[in-house]
């Protein structure tokens, strides 16, 4: 199953959230992480961002770049997580198309565990990925701004659940957020001053802190309770 995270809003730990997760499947069993709002090599101390990524991939298209072609893309970190980076300017272009994005979620889906940084998910393309995926998760802070461009954004009706990152003074609560958004809080992400080092450092592969390492095993537990009635 392909578990994609996306925001309505920039900076909200999308890609935080994406890579804590990936990291805690990945103590359990071979994982890819697939990186379409570019920071996740940074994230993880990985190497600068390559030209030739997922941009490439989804310019050519599945006929052009076929599923085999992800493997010559991929990154190691760790011997159990491997990364599919963007590649290209850092961003996903707009004029990707829905047809790319939803082949690429297919593809993905395949194999090994797949975790999706999806960014915004603002272009047709992006959004196509998170449409096909297995499950999709809302990733928001406690504030106005989220909540009201996540009301309006068409993937949201189609999660999963909420990640609700949680900021110290937000008057909003989670129970205010699963109400708003009709969804459910899935879990929690403290931000803590100890997440912001470990990031700007690029060591959460070998120092995943507590605060990120809590709730992304409980994610990892909830989606493979899905998997697994799926399966049955």
């Amino acid at each position: 199953m392909l578990l994609a995270f996306w925001s309505p809003k920039g900076g909200s730990g999308t890609s935080v959230v994406a890579a804590a997760t990936a990291l805690v499947l990945a103590r359990r069993r071979a994982c890819r992480l697939a990186d379409l709002g570019g920071d996740i090599p940074a994230i993880l101390g990985l190497p600068p961002e390559p030209s030739n990524g997922l941009v490439g991939w989804l310019s050519a298209g599945p006929v052009g770049a076929p599923a085999g072609a992800l493997d010559h893309l991929e990154l190691r970190s760790g011997p159990n997580l491997g990364v599919l980076p963007l590649g290209g300017t850092g961003r996903l272009p707009a004029t990707i198309p829905p047809e790319a994005g939803a082949a690429l979620s297919v593809v993905l889906a395949y194999g090994k565990k797949k975790v999706l940084d999806a960014g915004g998910a603002d272009h047709p393309g992006g959004q196509a990925v998170v449409e096909v995926a297995g499950a999709s998760v809302v990733v928001v802070r406690g504030c106005y701004l989220a909540l009201r461009r996540a009301v309006r954004h068409p993937l949201t009706s189609k999660a999963a659940g909420v990640v609700l990152v949680d900021e110290p003074g937000r008057v909003l609560t989670g129970h205010d957020v699963s109400e708003v958004l009709e969804l459910p809080v899935l879990a929690r992400f403290p931000l803590r001053a100890g997440v912001a080092r470990a990031v700007d450092a690029g060591v959460l592969a070998c120092r995943l802190p507590s605060a990120l390492l809590q709730p992304a095993e409980t994610l990892v537990e909830t989606f493979a309770g899905v998997t697994a009635g799926r399966a049955a």
